[in-house]
């Protein structure tokens, strides 16, 4: 069956990386939404903001108020496109997260098309997509395929394909139809099992292009037409049944599961390291 090892391991990687997401939120405890613009509580700053406010305007640049910079820059780019340029560790894309964006427009459909082009052919996917072809050439899935080379090959082109047709699925082509979001809104706040159990709602749950809750078409019905679309087109006779699109079609939304509660705490990881880097040594 196709999804016995590539997807499977997918999904062990992700379940890694979330074990490692929930001990730094368990030390961190929960960290704001937005980083404090000030500090209200603090009896002694009245002079000295009187002082600053005296301060000529040339003598003082502009500073970023976000401390990252990596997230002004994506709050930047959720301003101008709806999307960000984020990365998932620094290494997957990670475009369709948005941070602390109630108010941002709708994509049109091309903007959808464009967005799922830029993940599915991302540089990171070349070298992935190789890693999962490797697994599936040593648990030797889908025997027909043979081995050596050749066998590499055409495992090598059906994983590429079959995320491929996954990611345009989900994110573009239903979505466009049915006129849905397929961006995922960081909720930001709330206890560790409060924003795991939001973000594994919106796996039903998503918006329209207007901004109301609705069925997540683009993650069910998506997958579902992508798993059927790749197991009848170019995998071998043998894996074409019902059954075996029914597992990848469960896998494939166990693994966005555990990738989109990565979704809700990355931010916080990414703060919490660039923290640890900024922070000056003894």
């Amino acid at each position: 069956m196709k999804c016995s090892c590539a997807m499977i391991a997918r999904g062990v990687i992700l379940l890694l990386i979330f074990t490692c997401a929930a001990s730094v939120y368990a030390q961190d405890g929960t960290p704001p939404a937005n980083p404090p613009a000030s500090q209200p509580d603090q009896p002694p700053a009245t002079a000295p903001a009187q002082q600053q406010q005296q301060t000529p305007p040339a003598a003082t640049p502009a500073q970023p108020q976000t401390q990252p910079g990596q997230t002004s820059q994506a709050t930047k780019d959720q301003k101008n496109q709806g999307t960000s340029n984020d990365r998932l560790f620094f290494a997957l894309p990670n475009f369709l997260t948005l941070e602390n964006s109630a108010h941002v427009p709708p994509l049109t459909a091309g903007q959808k098309f464009k967005v799922a082009t830029r993940s599915a052919f991302d540089y990171v996917q070349y070298p992935w997509y190789a890693a999962l072809a490797a697994i599936s050439q040593a648990e030797n899935s889908e025997p027909a395929y043979g081995q050596g080379a050749e066998g590499y090959a055409k495992r090598y082109g059906t994983a590429f394909a079959d995320g491929t047709i996954e990611n345009y699925m989900v994110n573009a082509v239903v979505p466009a139809v049915m006129r849905t979001d397929p961006r995922y809104y960081q909720l930001g706040k709330g206890t560790f099992v409060h924003r795991t159990g939001y973000a594994l709602s919106r796996l039903l749950i998503t918006r329209t292009d207007s901004g109301h809750n609705t069925f997540n078409y683009g993650e069910i019905l998506g997958s579902g037409m992508g798993a059927a679309i790749s197991t009848y087109s170019y995998h071998p006779a043998a894996d074409q049944t019902f059954s075996n699109t029914a597992s990848v079609w469960g896998t494939q939304v166990a693994y966005d599961a555990i990738r989109i509660v990565l979704n809700e705490f990355w931010p916080d990881i990414r703060r919490h390291y660039h923290k640890d880097k900024t922070q000056p040594q003894p």
